[in-house]
């Protein structure tokens, strides 16, 4: 049994990295070690218990709000529409993409690409589908780009939290 413990404590803690990197590219890093966390309990019930797998869920949840809430107030804190939300959430995970290749700094460039992105998304939409004015799109995809920003690093932290608890899980 000491065995089962080390391998699903290394599954853990392999899947609180990836999910680091998943956050870092705009994508579901806490819900991956959810569904991992679910498949050890499936195989090993008396090491990682439903509590532990409920706990994961229950810190996607506030993840996935946060992230949201976040890049939603930035958006209509500033006079944003949810066109301009929405515009926001694409150029993220496409500024995210192209900020890996074309900022050539590992994980700063898909960073500040997902910001970048954030902020183009939400200018790009209102200026030309909801038509407002120059300045008026400037300031929804400037406050795109802070609630991105805002949300990376709650994310990021939730991520962490996670992947740290279910390491613990294993053990306890």
């Amino acid at each position: 049994m000491i065995w089962e413990v080390w391998v699903i404590a290394s599954i853990a803690a392999i899947s609180g990295l990836a999910g680091l990197v998943f956050v870092v590219l705009a994508l579901p890093g806490i819900w991956m070690m959810v569904l991992i966390s679910g498949f050890c309990m499936w195989w090993q019930p008396e090491i990682i218990s439903w509590r532990a797998v409920l706990t994961l869920v229950i810190l996607g949840i506030i993840s996935e709000a946060t992230d949201f809430v976040a890049s939603a107030v930035g958006v209509k804190k500033l006079g944003g529409t949810k066109r301009g939300a929405l515009g926001a959430m694409i150029g993220t995970m496409l500024g995210a993409i192209f900020g890996t290749f074309f900022i050539p700094i590992p994980i700063l460039g898909t960073i500040l690409g997902g910001i970048l992105g954030a902020g183009a998304g939400a200018l790009m939409v209102e200026r030309t589908i909801v038509n407002q004015t120059w300045g008026d799109s400037l300031k929804s995809g400037g406050g795109a780009a802070i609630g991105r920003t805002i949300s990376i690093f709650i994310k990021l932290g939730l991520t962490i939290g996670a992947g740290l608890f279910f390491v613990i899980a294993a053990f306890v």
